[in-house]
């Protein structure tokens, strides 16, 4: 019987460091012989999303994510200056007052700018994982999400250059400086978009597979405005959540727990996270793609006449 090839779109979401569960799940991809047609990313989604769509494997993807978190580069970073502050456990004295001094100077710096970080100190880490391409250029068909904070729209970036594209999507609001693009000015896409199922969806999709690497709506205690206000965003995040996830066939779900978007010294515990979360909806993906299952069928029996 002939089947008509469906194709796979992936969604990747965003979460900080807690989108390196997506290079878990292009693992367990890569090893059943999973194709992907497309892929779609927001934030931490459209960076390893968009590295994977260029060329690179997923095991290319964890030894540069190591060697990077390993780096001169990346410890002397303002990112990893974020993670230290958010560090739980005791910690010395000295290392307590780094932390209020860095904290406090972040504080100051952020009433003054529209980011902490700024887009050129931010695109090194960019320039190290995506290749100085055009999306249009990339092995996979590649869509990057971002957020117009001047008109509050959705913004899929479809072509032009990748590294634009993804820094972009990854301008975390307060953290990272929007990009002025034009009458644009853009930031982060999981601000309108936490995974892209309907941005997969709308370019060609026919079965879509969204990974969530978010952590939903917290269960600390609201001592203080900022936590008032930061739990106001969970919920309206949720909700935009749900949205997507609505044009979504399989949802991946990685255990991440309560790691903190800035914990990227938890990679390989957060990889490991999505390899077992992917293998825990493979037989829902083999469900929906004929051809799949009918090509396990047959490795089976070829290994068992081997045996």
């Amino acid at each position: 019987m002939f089947w008509k090839k469906k194709r796979v779109g992936l969604a990747l979401g965003g979460g900080g460091a807690r989108g390196l569960a997506h290079i878990g799940v292009f693992k367990v991809l890569e090893k059943e012989e999973i194709p992907v047609d497309l892929i779609a990313g927001t934030s931490i989604g459209a960076l390893v999303g968009g590295a994977y769509a260029a060329g690179s494997s997923s095991e290319e993807l964890q030894k540069k994510a190591e060697a990077y978190l390993n780096s001169d580069e990346f410890r002397s970073s303002t990112i990893r200056a974020f993670e230290a502050a958010h560090a739980k456990g005791e910690i010395s004295l000295a290392h307590k007052i780094e932390t209020y001094l860095r904290n406090h100077f972040y504080m100051i710096q952020a009433m003054f700018k529209p980011g902490i970080l700024s887009n050129e100190d931010f695109q090194a880490t960019i320039d190290y994982f995506i290749p100085d391409i055009q999306i249009e250029e990339t092995r996979i068909p590649f869509r990057a999400v971002a957020t117009d904070l001047m008109t509050g729209e959705e913004i899929t970036f479809s072509d032009g250059s990748l590294r634009q594209a993804v820094l972009a999507s990854c301008a975390v609001p307060g953290a990272i400086m929007p990009l002025k693009e034009g009458e644009r000015l853009l930031s982060d896409g999981g601000i309108i978009c936490r995974v892209p199922s309907s941005v997969a969806r709308q370019e060609g999709a026919d079965i879509v597979i969204a990974v969530v690497v978010d952590r939903g709506i917290g269960s600390e205690e609201l001592r203080n405005v900022m936590d008032v206000y930061l739990r106001v965003s969970e919920i309206m995040g949720e909700r935009l959540k749900r949205f997507e996830l609505a044009a979504a066939d399989v949802v991946i779900l990685p255990e991440v727990g309560k790691t903190h978007w800035t914990s990227f010294s938890q990679a390989l515990n957060l990889i490991d996270e999505g390899e077992k979360a992917a293998r825990e909806k493979l037989d829902d993906i083999r469900r929906l793609m004929p051809g799949i299952k009918n090509r396990f069928r047959l490795k089976k029996i070829q290994t068992s006449h081997k045996a």
